[in-house]
């Protein structure tokens, strides 16, 4: 479903607009940042109702008006009172198309792990609870909701500080104000520094590239652009305060990130919605720069449309991690291997309270006590170092954003050599570059074999970049089975058939097509012609990154060799 269906804008782009490639539709540039905002507010008769959704010509489903709906609030056994920050994800109707038709610039130049959702929206929460005698419960109960296919989670809930409690004061026409702003930015593009201006301030943020240096600082990279000075500067646009979300269970780091690399069944049990989003959301970004192919729900309710779908108990659970708050899930997922409850945070002296891991069998009563319920067995064995380096820390009252870049330093450098002999094995099965030639396809890529691949690591295996001992090979074969080595090596795999694609192209091109021709019937020349422009019209539709002027050169190159056809079979050639 087209979410721009009216033909009508609600404003006349400005001229500008075509500058960006983004003037074809109305709130275009809005779009390649939000879905729609809605608001969801509490009706005695309807339970949660959907007040208001903006740009009003935005078409949602029933079923993702629904959804939207029951995420938007927390549940009732969170007592949240005041305001509310958390974070979910839904699944979108089927057969909906996607509203921005910049994504795949978009989506090839960003890092795996912020691409744009093709399937899924994000759903980004300011829920206000106050007392107010004039509503008949007693309360005032409502959401302000931004709906987005980018995982900006820390621009997005930074927007929300700004224009929710302004909203909640002047409703619609302060909304209206704020999207038509919005409208007015730059499309997000990869690699570049943009200035946001929204109500009255500008927020200055860097769209990180997959060319970026993993774990580089974003913020010193934006200081390099010749941009204004602008008043507020956000360091990052989706990194979580990953200590905040980590500290009761630092000493199961270990287990937590193994869990997440297998793809394994999760449920994070919370206090809120907000460390159940956190905790969910901090747990799929532990395996970055790899991405974590499996489904995430950061907050999961009873009423959720795939509740059937993930609580069934005649099969195995699915490979998902769901953030929860309400106590009736410990008894619907006494069944599921991993459960990860956690209480409110605790300190004893200086240091927050760890959780204890337990057995599974003890998860029983609604007063299950905080841990980490599972048989798991890790496969490396824990970094002590890194628990007593943030636990001394604790101690000295160290900054917690200086504990998470130690944290997010751990994790990355644990991906990283976890990912290293994939990748070294990987680019071992590319064929040479002297095999490729002008006058046969490119050469295959040799099959990935499991048992070929473990017999690198004793000499290129991650203990080259890791400290950390353990069964780093049975680590391996349980990431094999997983959706994550699945997802992995098929977008590496099409990228290296890319690559071969590429240098086949210039080869192509630096090959004498005409000399080819000289001896050649005309029905092979025609053959020719058909499979360049066919080669011609792949590359431009897939935007395969090939050198300056390839593609230019080869339209050259058939136009030159249709010209040395007679002049009907030319006529024929120019007219398909």
């Amino acid at each position: 479903m087209d979410p721009f269906d009216s033909p009508v804008s609600h404003r006349d782009e400005p001229e500008d607009a075509a500058e960006s490639g983004d003037s074809r539709s109305p709130w275009a540039r809005f779009s390649s940042w939000l879905e729609c905002v809605c608001v969801v507010t509490f009706d005695l008769e309807l339970g949660q109702a959907i007040e208001l959704v903006y740009p009003h010509d935005v078409k949602l489903t029933e079923k993702e008006k629904t959804s939207i709906c029951y995420l938007s609030f927390p549940d009732s056994y969170s007592g949240c009172l005041g305001d509310t920050q958390f974070s979910f994800r839904l699944r979108q109707s089927v057969g909906r198309r996607g509203s921005w038709f910049g994504e795949d610039s978009y989506n090839r130049d960003a890092p795996v792990t912020l691409q744009r959702e093709p399937a899924h929206f994000y759903g980004y929460v300011y829920f206000r609870q106050v007392k107010d005698v004039s509503v008949k419960r007693g309360y005032f109960q409502k959401s302000l909701v931004l709906v987005s296919r980018l995982p900006y989670i820390h621009l997005f809930h930074t927007l929300l500080q700004s224009v929710a409690p302004e909203y909640f004061e002047k409703l619609e026409p302060c909304l209206e104000a704020v999207c038509n702003e919005i409208d007015q930015w730059p499309s997000p593009v990869p690699g570049l520094t943009l200035n946001l201006p929204v109500m009255g301030a500008v927020l200055q943020v860097r769209i990180p590239s997959k060319t970026d240096k993993p774990g580089g600082s974003p913020v010193k990279q934006a200081l390099k652009e010749n941009l204004l000075p602008a008043p507020t500067m956000l360091p990052t646009i989706h990194e979580l305060d990953l200590f905040k979300c980590f500290q009761s269970v630092l000493i199961h780091l270990q287990m937590l990130w193994e869990l997440m690399l297998l793809g394994e069944p999760v449920v994070v049990m919370a206090p809120s919605p907000t460390a159940s989003s956190e905790t969910v959301l901090a747990l799929v970004s532990s395996v970055a720069p790899l991405k974590y192919c499996c489904d995430y729900r950061p907050y999961f309710t009873i009423h959720d449309s795939e509740f059937r779908e993930y609580t069934t108990r005649t099969q195995a659970p699915p490979n998902v991690i769901l953030g929860v708050t309400n106590p009736f899930f410990i008894k619907t997922f006494q069944c599921w291997p991993h459960i990860v409850r956690l209480g409110e945070l605790k300190m004893s002296g200086d240091l927050p309270k760890q959780l204890k891991v337990k057995k599974l069998a003890k998860l029983k009563t609604l007063d299950t006590k905080p841990g980490v319920y599972t048989a798991y067995k890790t496969f490396l064995h824990k970094d002590k170092a890194l628990i007593k380096r943030l636990l001394k820390g604790i101690q000295r009252k160290r900054p917690s954003e200086v504990q998470s870049a130690i944290l997010r330093r751990h994790l990355l450098e644990l991906t990283q050599s976890f990912i290293i002999p994939l990748e070294r094995y990987l680019a071992s099965l590319m064929p040479l570059q002297r095999s490729v030639t002008p006058w046969k396809t490119p050469p295959q890529i040799r099959p990935f074999s499991q048992e070929e691949f473990i017999g690198t690591l004793d000499h290129a295996g991650p203990q080259l970049t890791s400290v950390l001992k353990g069964d780093w090979m049975g680590l391996y074969r349980r990431f094999f089975r997983s959706p994550n080595f699945d997802g992995w090596y098929r977008l590496r795999h099409r990228e290296m058939t890319q690559k071969l694609e590429c240098l086949h192209l210039e080869v192509v091109c630096d090959a004498d097509l005409l000399g080819w021709t000289k001896d050649k019937s005309e029905v092979e020349i025609v053959d020719l012609i058909l499979k360049l422009r066919e080669k011609l019209v792949k590359a431009r539709r897939q935007q395969l990154p090939v050198k300056e002027g390839v593609l230019d050169k080869l339209d050259q190159y058939i136009q030159t060799i249709i010209s040395s056809l007679p002049a009907d079979l030319q006529a024929v050639l120019h007219r398909h």
